[in-house]
């Protein structure tokens, strides 16, 4: 195939890809959607729910149920999995036994890392993440698309809303509304053990960057965006 052909088809790909992608940018650890919907993502913590007495279980229950009756907009639970990097752990160790005086303790850490090293090879340990998308569009048209249902769905172009673009003047009114909902959620999850953290701009660009290179995250660490 001639050069010139060759650039054609890596342009047309590039611009597939772009087209592929809902997200018009970050700001302010907020998502701004090409139809210029605003997303919020909290980060959750986990809850060993078989583990809690029945009388526990049943009030879990009981205030999540409170808490989905309270709200009067979608949100989109998701859980992302990730084979456990353990290799920076690893080198913490390394620096760890260069400093250490004591032989005895130099041949422990030692031991204590291959025998972590081929445990993790050999059990393929996941390490799991728990997110939650809050949505604002203005016109309060807040639903998951259509046939949506995987990950990120409320990122999905098949939702199109006649809004302005969250860039432009209106960003903080409408940044302002989807913070209330945030804290209306995290609110409403604490009060049955679930805490959250709402990820900031370098988080939120490295989560999304993860979801659509999962490969790389494994390899090495991302830079800083």
């Amino acid at each position: 195939m001639p050069p010139q052909a060759q650039q054609s088809v890596k342009a047309r790909s590039a611009k597939a890809t772009q087209d592929f992608l809902a997200v018009d940018g970050v700001r302010d650890g907020t998502i701004i959607l090409k139809t210029g919907g605003l997303r919020a993502v909290l980060m959750a913590s986990s809850m060993n729910f078989a583990l809690k007495s029945g009388d526990e279980q049943e009030a879990i229950i009981f205030q999540y149920q409170n808490f989905l009756n309270s709200i009067d907009f979608s949100l989109q639970f998701t859980v992302q999995s990730r084979r456990l990097n353990i290799l920076p752990y690893l080198e913490s160790l390394k620096i760890r036994t260069k400093e250490e005086t004591n032989e005895l303790l130099k041949i422990q850490i030692d031991e204590y890392v291959e025998f972590v090293r081929s445990f993790v090879e050999l059990s393929n340990i996941v390490s799991k993440a728990f997110y939650i998308i809050v949505p604002f569009d203005a016109g309060g048209l807040d639903s998951i698309a259509a046939g949506g249902g995987g990950i990120f769905s409320f990122f999905s172009k098949k939702k199109v809303t006649a809004t302005p673009q969250g860039s432009g003047d209106n960003f903080e009114e409408y940044k302002s509304q989807l913070q209330q909902r945030v804290d209306q959620v995290s609110l409403g999850l604490v009060r049955f053990g679930i805490r959250t953290a709402q990820l900031n701009t370098e988080e939120v660009i490295e989560l999304l960057y993860g979801l659509y290179n999962p490969g790389e995250l494994e390899k090495k660490k991302l830079p800083t965006a």
